[in-house]
């Protein structure tokens, strides 16, 4: 069944190591093998699926657009449906939140946009440091790569991975006020041999880095270091974003605005590559093609995006995420913290996850398996892949939400009396 990938796929190949399976079907929260076997879907495509699979509002947009002889591949040209999605995005999204940004359209992936705003950042500040933090990750391209704290993603680079200092991120410590004072004493004493950075890149719930929550106090705090030091605050939006810890953007809860926000995955609402760079107005300071992308125009995407946001405002998304949160948090608290008590949990919206690492962080891995031999697509992250991450489409019915955090239960409990745990 899978002899041909297996001998003509490069070995990079990972997350079908996790998953032997061929898929051949998708719609709302499930995906479907080319058996016909069912599978409830807690990975929806590392965040590019928001929306669910095949959402039937998105879909009947593109395949209108498809049914007539409209663009597809346009650079950064004028065409309609760019102009659709600037309306769409800032009539529906921007304006309501009294958020001031220009878009920036970059290449067909997040880490496209990283590199932008690294490039902006540095041009702005003509400083070259960058302030990343523990746990984050941030893309496989070297300035991103850089960014990016995990030993085996960096160890790919084959060159030295320069130019940027990490900081301890929310809950590096005991409190967050520490990270605070660190991060402050690396800016301000004379004699910490830190470099004063362009920019501080942040994600406000790291995914990768473990499902951890920055604390909203801390948010607001780098909010304060960043606009006290004329430091540039950017915001990777990327997998937590398009309304995936229940607002349209992650950062809304702390009441903070970056400076420049890094939008991929969910923002084309179908699954297609797209990626932008929301730049306050008085930083856009690039000039004409000082950075561009073959397919930064990808028009498929943009009506996928549009349709996205029309879906968001008509379906209320942020109280469909709400609804599924409670639901997520209440099972996690009631069925699976009793177990175990070393076990952990945390999260927000809709991305949890169940920390092993006080028991043993290779049992996430045997959990995962148990869990995709039982009909539920899920993945790991954190420190050792120790956390089985709970990642839903945003649609997900309630009965097969339910259905596969039963799984996920059975899957612990299995995993932990087979081991004497």
């Amino acid at each position: 069944m899978f002899t041909e990938f297996e001998k003509h796929e490069s070995n990079v190949r990972s997350y079908c190591r996790n998953f032997p399976i061929v898929f051949n079907g998708a719609k709302g929260g499930k995906l479907y093998s080319e058996n016909g076997e069912e599978y409830i879907d807690f990975f929806a495509g590392a965040g590019a699926m928001n929306y669910g699979h095949n959402n039937p509002h998105i879909k009947n947009k593109i395949l209108e657009y498809l049914s007539k002889d409209c663009i597809i591949h346009a650079l950064d040209m004028y065409t309609v449906e760019k102009r659709n999605f600037i309306r769409t995005f800032c009539e529906n999204i921007l304006e309501p939140k009294n958020l001031d940004y220009k878009i920036m359209f970059c290449g067909s992936t997040g880490t496209n946009a990283v590199e932008a705003a690294l490039k902006l950042a540095r041009k702005n500040t003509k400083r070259t440091n960058v302030f990343a933090f523990s746990g984050a990750f941030h893309g496989m391209t070297l300035g991103s790569l850089a960014l990016t704290s995990d030993t085996h993603s960096r160890g790919g680079a084959g060159v030295p991975l320069n130019n940027v200092t990490f900081m301890p991120y929310s809950n590096q410590f005991d409190d967050w006020k520490k990270s605070i004072e660190y991060i402050e004493w690396a800016i301000k004493d004379d004699h910490s041999g830190i470099d004063r950075p362009a920019a501080m890149i942040l994600e406000t719930i790291q995914a990768e880095g473990g499902i951890n929550v920055a604390d909203e106090n801390w948010l607001r705090e780098i909010r304060r270091i960043c606009s006290e030091n004329d430091i540039i605050m950017i915001c990777d939006d990327i997998q937590v974003g398009v309304c995936r810890s229940g607002e349209f953007f992650s950062f809304e809860r702390a009441g903070i605005v970056p400076d420049m926000v890094v939008m991929s995955k969910s923002i084309s609402g179908f699954g297609l590559p797209m990626s932008i760079l929301l730049i306050k107005p008085e930083l856009d300071i690039f000039t004409p093609a000082e950075h561009n992308g073959t397919f930064r125009g990808n028009q498929l995407a943009f009506v996928g995006a549009a349709a996205g946001i029309e879906f968001y405002k008509q379906a209320d998304l942020p109280g469909i995420v709400k609804k599924n949160e409670a639901i997520i948090k209440e099972f996690l608290e009631s069925e699976i913290l009793p177990i175990n008590s070393k076990l952990k949990i945390r999260g927000m919206g809709m991305i949890w996850g169940i920390d092993f690492s006080e028991i043993d962080s290779a049992l996430s891995k045997t959990a995962m398996q148990e869990c995709v031999k039982n009909g539920v697509v899920i993945e790991r992250a954190g420190c050792g892949d120790c956390v089985l991450k709970i990642l839903p489409t945003l649609v997900i019915e309630e009965e097969d939400l339910r259905k596969g955090l039963q799984v996920v239960k059975n899957a612990v409990e299995k995993v932990l009396k087979d081991c004497g745990k």
